[in-house]
Formats: structure tokens, sequence, C-alpha cells
């Protein structure tokens, strides 16, 4: 049965409970659970007893009305979270996870904090550099789990695992996707109808870029085609349609291409910001 906690006191305790079955493993999320968030737990529980996190960091989120029209539904997030395999629940409130108030301290992402994502929202990898932190200090796992949809801050958070010497294996999971392509996300259910049939060219855009790169094509080709992809559909409004190199999502020459790539894009749905990416080796 599932174990819910809600305060760092509880949290010791109950991790103790937890590790008696095995190295444990974090699913941090926001809540709003759904298939993707069920396959990072079923890949996780493969490694050890699950702990997953619901924690809406309002940190990482420079539009308060965005924060405030984020999903919260805890109760079918825990039904989720223990169907899936999950041995054990830390969802904290807000004064719980920052008992003195928003955090005179923070932790600086560094440079792949201001680009792509953090270009477009200021502030929002501090607070996900912090909260992660705050996560991986109070569960201390031996992995913790991350959905590739998310791509940049899968990049961010094996570069401050890396840099501050957290005793921890990060592990990227693919993402999960509709019949028509579109990644799973919390955001989708305020799509309207209208807007959910418009979404999909985010990932159709990436198709696209992916056959020119395969193709031998170079990136701003490749760059190019996804950017023209979007433009078909009315109702998206493109944010940025890039190539980078996957390990640290740095800028790729037409000139010098080689190694893994990584799509990424970001379109505006309706009122929705939505993310995809993919994956090329060249």
């Amino acid at each position: 049965m599932l174990e819910v906690v809600e305060d760092a006191a509880a949290l010791a305790g109950a991790l103790a409970r937890v590790g008696e079955r095995g190295a444990v493993q974090l699913v941090p999320t926001m809540g709003a659970l759904h298939a993707g968030h069920e396959a990072l737990v079923g890949a996780a529980a493969a490694g050890g007893p699950v702990v997953v996190s619901v924690f809406v960091n309002p940190l990482q989120f420079d539009d308060p009305a965005d924060l405030a029209a984020y999903p919260r539904q805890l109760e079918a997030d825990l039904e989720r979270a223990e169907a899936a395999g999950a041995a054990l629940c830390f969802a904290p409130s807000v004064e719980a996870m920052y008992p003195a108030g928003r955090p005179q301290v923070h932790v600086e992402p560094g440079p792949l904090g201001a680009v792509l994502e953090g270009a477009s929202r200021p502030g929002h990898f501090a607070g996900v550099a912090t909260v992660v932190t705050k996560l991986l200090a109070a569960v201390r796992p031996a992995r913790a789990l991350f959905g590739e949809k998310d791509y940049q801050q899968l990049v961010l958070v094996r570069r401050l695992v890396a840099d501050l010497s957290f005793p921890v294996e990060v592990v990227g999971v693919p993402t999960v996707r509709e019949a028509d392509g579109l990644a799973l996300s919390s955001r989708n259910g305020r799509l309207s109808p209208s807007e959910r049939a418009a979404a999909p060219a985010l990932y159709g855009a990436l198709v696209a870029g992916r056959d020119v790169l395969v193709a031998g094509g170079a990136p701003s080709v490749a760059e190019a085609a996804m950017a023209a992809r979007l433009a078909e559909e009315g109702q998206v409004v493109t944010d940025y349609a890039v190539v980078r190199a996957a390990a640290d999502l740095g800028e790729v020459s037409d000139q010098a291409v080689a190694g893994e790539l990584r799509l990424l894009v970001a379109a505006r749905v309706g009122s929705v910001r939505l993310l995809d990416n993919l994956g090329v080796a060249r």
C-alpha cells in the first residue's frame, strides 16, 4: 500500500522503512500524473522501491497565472502512483518545502539555464535546480528518473548532479506519446478541442527536421523544415525550433555535424505552452 507523507520529519522515517526493501528510486513530479509518469515509475521500480514526489514548485513559474492554472489533483495522483508501483509519495505543501518562505539562497543553473526555455522563462531553471537539489538531499536516492519530454531539464539535472557531486544516477526515460504523436503532458488537458487537433504539429515538425538530418541535410535546413511545418498550423505560435548537441545543448554548425543531436521545439497552442523533442544520431 502506498505510504503518503507531507513533511521532512515524516519523510525521514518513511524512507528508513522503504529503504529496507532496496535502493531508493526517486521520480520527481508536479502532479497531474498521466501515463508518462506511470512509465517513469515502472522504469524506476526495476531498480528498487520508488518514491514519487508531488509538488507544484512556485519557484519555477515566472507567470502567476500559469502557476494558479496548473492542475492539482492529489487524490487521483496517489491512485495512479500506487497503481504504477510506487511505495511512497512525498507530497509537501509550499510551507513544508520552503518553511522560511521564498529561499534567499538558490541553485544557479549556469549557462544552460539562460538558453531556450531559460531565455523564454527567466528564473525557471533556478527554480528547477533549487527544488531538485532539495529533493535529492531529502530523499537521497540511488537513481532519479526524469522524462525526456523536458529534455533541457534532464540535461540540466545531469549537470547539477555532476557539478555538486550528488551520489545519484540520473536516468532519462523516453517520451510517451498519444497515437497522433502528441507528447503526453499535464498541460494537454487545458487545450480546447481545436487546439488539441493542432497540437500534434509539434511532433510533425520534429519528424520533418529528423528526416532532413537522417538524409544528410544540414542542421540549418532541418530547423527551416521544422519552422515551416509549425507555420502551416494557424493555431501554433512558435517560440523556437532548433537542432542542438544532445549532451549539452550546445549549438552545432552545418560544417561540423557528428554524434548525437537533439531537435527541440516550443510553441504556444492557444494559451498553452508545449514542448517536444527528438534525438538523432549523425
